[in-house]
């Protein structure tokens, strides 16, 4: 049986999520609820779950609030965490950098139900204290301009550079990330969700299976279907639909 709790300052809400619970899962048991920053500690360290459901806005404060305490007592106890929030692009975005779970307000059950697979899968051998530093870096920025990124493997959490990532290739439901200076990192998780990621960040999706860092483009090739030669000397098919676009983005550069 997973252990866990409920810090909401709504009621209602940590009222109707237990529920849910209940309905979808048998696995997880609520051994306790609170309602702030103050509280949601005690509860924490008296407690000591293995997943932590978490409000971002509290009455006297924030779900970041309690994690920058936790981590400055040095209780970095073994609990998954799921955030939840109203539908913040920005947040959203820094936890999916973070590779942290969270859920939307209002609840949807499937959405709920995707979480409680993964908790699962992760909450007996994940402690997501490895990446909430980042995730509070991120969170706390004035801009909307992330510079690193959490990827999270099944031999754990690895934190990496934007920058340094070459380029991404699908592999099914699966995305591999070929990284600067280190060895190929594969991902359970699509290439379309790195995309919507990372396109901001100098990033351009080629191919159906290749989402690729201009930063490290060295050549684009017309003949032969049309390719580019990447820095790490791959070639890299360019999708028919995506030559016009990416040759206007090359005489930008």
């Amino acid at each position: 049986m997973i252990t866990a709790i409920l810090i909401d300052d709504d009621k209602h809400l940590r009222k109707g999520l237990k529920a849910l619970l209940e309905r979808y899962t048998d696995d997880i048991a609520i051994i306790g609820e609170a309602e702030s920053v103050k509280t949601g500690i005690v509860t924490i360290e008296k407690l000591k779950p293995q997943v932590i459901f978490l409000d971002i806005h509290l009455s006297d404060g924030t779900g970041f609030d309690i994690l920058e305490r936790i981590a400055l007592n040095n209780n970095k106890a073994n609990a998954h965490i799921v955030f939840i929030t109203a539908h913040e692009q920005y947040a959203v975005k820094a936890f999916k950098f973070s590779a942290l779970d969270f859920i939307l307000k209002p609840v949807d059950p499937e959405e709920l139900q995707h979480t409680i697979n993964k908790i699962k899968q992760v909450a007996s051998k994940s402690n997501s204290f490895e990446h909430i530093d980042l995730l509070l870096e991120n969170i706390r920025k004035k801009v909307d301009n992330f510079k690193r990124i959490a990827l999270s493997t099944s031999d754990g959490i690895h934190l990496f550079e934007v920058s340094d990532i070459i380029r991404c290739e699908a592999k099914v439901n699966y995305t591999e990330f070929f990284i600067k200076n280190h060895k190929p990192v594969l991902i359970s998780r699509t290439l379309k969700e790195y995309e919507e990621l990372l396109t901001e960040h100098g990033f351009e999706r080629v191919h159906q299976s290749h989402l690729i860092n201009l930063s490290y483009l060295k050549s684009y090739i017309k003949s032969d279907g049309g390719y580019v030669i990447m820095a790490d000397n791959t070639n890299i098919p360019i999708a028919q639909s995506k030559k016009e676009k990416l040759q206007e983005l090359i005489k930008a550069l």
